[in-house]
């Protein structure tokens, strides 16, 4: 083990048994738990369970330096398994008492309940299985094997609450279940997305080391399986739907897709599949090289610029849009869909188009000269962006809420090329970016990886997306804007400016800037509520349960020491649908 691991390692294990960050954690699981109808029991019986059992492993994990060697996750923060185990089921739970709500008032299907429940036993069961695969990884330790009765005792509790997790989701499975192979069929499923999350996260850690702490990869981990689970779903039922006429279709989880949802879901899963695409490209050019020269020979970095860049777009041109004419009825080419959809509102859409490129144009070069030139810090200077995506996506999100939603995917799968392009160094513009970056960059990016973009973009990107279809409270598309733009900007630079009251003697952030952000995000959204209330938006939402989801997210704010582009604005959203 390195120097700078033994001296994390050292820390860690003098992290005290209750902690700010796992007390607000507690605190937003019971707020989710509390709210819950009769119906959702055996679903929040197995979320209790899953926190239970991740606080456990947690403990573990920062009592003994053995995973900390096993997989190097970044340095300067806490494991974050409990926070990282907890945040999407219960972003899931919150959903599902969302649509119960609907269903009482004949707003919503039964397909779409059942669609949402399995969405989260999809992502409980990839933490579950993840937590599982911790334990046993903790188990191999030696210092473990000869420790005292209390790791015995975590182990054996850890157990328990996983017989008993997969108890509560076999029954609920059944309750939404029309036979017996059905349900043994979703139940499979889980069991798939369990392999494939402990195998991802394995890949994640190894791959991209001091990148991600295991918290923060765990989050990542449940995010991409459930959302290449649901690709694969889809895929497969339409292919039995063309087949087979049987009734294996439910496996979609019943819910009619729309076209942006396909187009964003489409562009983003072929960019992360192209990589490996372009591994096979580029060895089978090495494997012709090699036949034809007797010997071996790497790529040209020339050659390998035009493979790359002919590769992309063969893939995202050709093989992207034929997936999504299969799995979704478009009329037109996606393409052409997309230029369609554009352009049956010009003057809004081209507008708001040109005022965000100006707006990105006039505000990159501007911070990045003063990145450059100027002693601000790095951290005041990022949170500038996040006041730049307030400024961006707000007025579109009350105005031109369906294409922000497009617009959202098409920004992040640039954001996703040009970062291949970097990590790859695809000349000529991987190195230039690669420096441009760098100006951006903090102690939570690396030199193999830099997430920050990623996570503000997708912070903002995902409470929208996730409040399609029925939505009762106006707030929760607003999430990531408000806690993020306002709320975390706010707290950051009050804090350092006048904050001097400390929440811990080991971190940064203070009481004055907590309560900034706290009180900032409130009187945002007194000027916001009437606003859309003047839209025509429902607002059904009692200022008391609004204080509360500001207040506990403005905590986890000040605790945590993840990565909280990413955790933040989940949280919030979970707490805003309730």
């Amino acid at each position: 083990m390195t120097g700078k691991s033994s001296s994390t390692a050292a820390t860690i294990s003098k992290t005290p048994f209750v902690t700010g960050e796992r007390v607000v954690v507690a605190v937003v699981v019971s707020r989710v738990l509390f709210s819950l109808p009769l119906s959702l029991i055996s679903h929040g019986f197995s979320l209790f369970l899953l926190c239970l059992s991740a606080f456990l492993v947690e403990i573990r994990a920062e009592s003994s330096p053995f995973l900390l060697s096993r997989f190097s996750p970044r340095l300067g923060a806490s494991s974050g398994i409990l926070l990282g185990a907890v945040t999407l089921p219960a972003v899931m739970m919150s959903k599902l008492v969302q649509l119960t709500r609907a269903i009482s008032v004949h707003e919503a299907e039964q397909d779409e309940l059942a669609h949402v429940t399995m969405q989260y036993w999809a992502a409980s069961a990839s933490c579950c299985a993840i937590l599982i695969y911790l334990s046993v990884i903790m188990s191999q330790s030696k210092k473990a094997e000869s420790s005292s009765s209390s790791s015995v005792w975590l182990t054996r509790v850890s157990l328990t609450g996983t017989v008993l997790y997969g108890a509560a989701c076999f029954v609920s499975l059944s309750m939404i279940s029309h036979t017996g192979l059905n349900t043994s069929l979703k139940v499979l499923w889980m069991l798939f997305h369990g392999i494939a999350a402990v195998k991802l996260i394995r890949h994640l850690l190894c791959t991209f080391p001091s990148c991600a702490s295991i918290g923060e990869a765990l989050l990542v981990t449940s995010g991409l399986v459930l959302y290449f689970g649901d690709f694969l779903a889809c895929t497969i039922a339409k292919i039995f739907e063309k087949l087979i006429p049987v009734d294996l279709v439910s496996i979609s989880y019943g819910i009619r897709r729309t076209e942006t949802g396909i187009i964003v879901q489409g562009l983003l899963l072929g960019l992360l599949l192209f990589p490996m695409v372009f591994r096979f490209v580029l060895h089978i050019y090495e494997s012709s090289l090699q036949k034809r020269d007797g010997r071996q020979r790497n790529c040209s970095d020339a050659a390998k610029s035009v493979l790359f860049f002919v590769s992309l777009l063969s893939f995202m041109a050709v093989a992207v849009p034929f997936w999504m004419q299969f799995v979704h009825d478009f009329h037109q080419h996606p393409i052409l869909w997309v230029l369609t959809f554009v352009f049956s509102e010009p003057l809004k859409r081209l507008s708001l188009c040109i005022y965000w490129v100006l707006l990105i144009v006039v505000s990159v070069s501007r911070f990045y000269n003063i990145s450059r030139s100027s002693k601000v810090e790095r951290i005041l200077l990022r949170k500038y962006y996040h006041l730049m995506a307030v400024l961006m996506f707000l007025p579109a999100l009350v105005l031109q809420p369906k294409f922000l939603d497009l617009a959202f995917g098409a920004a992040l799968a640039v954001f996703l090329a040009l970062e291949i392009i970097r990590i790859w160094r695809i000349q000529p513009l991987g190195e230039p970016l690669h420096q441009f970056m760098n100006a951006f960059t903090d102690h939570r990016d690396s030199e193999l990886l830099i997430v920050s973009h990623f996570s503000l973009l997708l912070g903002c990107a995902l409470p929208i997306w996730m409040s399609s279809g029925f939505n009762d409270r106006a707030l929760s598309p607003f999430a990531g804007i408000l806690s993020l733009g306002i709320g975390d900007t706010m707290a950051s630079m009050v804090g350092h400016k006048y904050g001097v009251l400390r929440w811990s003697k080991t971190g940064k952030k203070t009481v004055e800037g907590t309560a900034a952000g706290i009180t900032s995000v409130m009187a945002v959204c007194f000027v916001l509520v009437p606003v859309l209330a003047s839209m025509g938006y429902i607002l059904s939402q009692g200022w008391w349960s609004l204080l509360v989801a500001v207040t506990a997210t403005g905590m986890l704010e000040a605790y945590t020491a993840q990565l909280d582009n990413a955790f933040i604005p989940l949280v919030f959203y979970s707490l805003l649908c309730l």
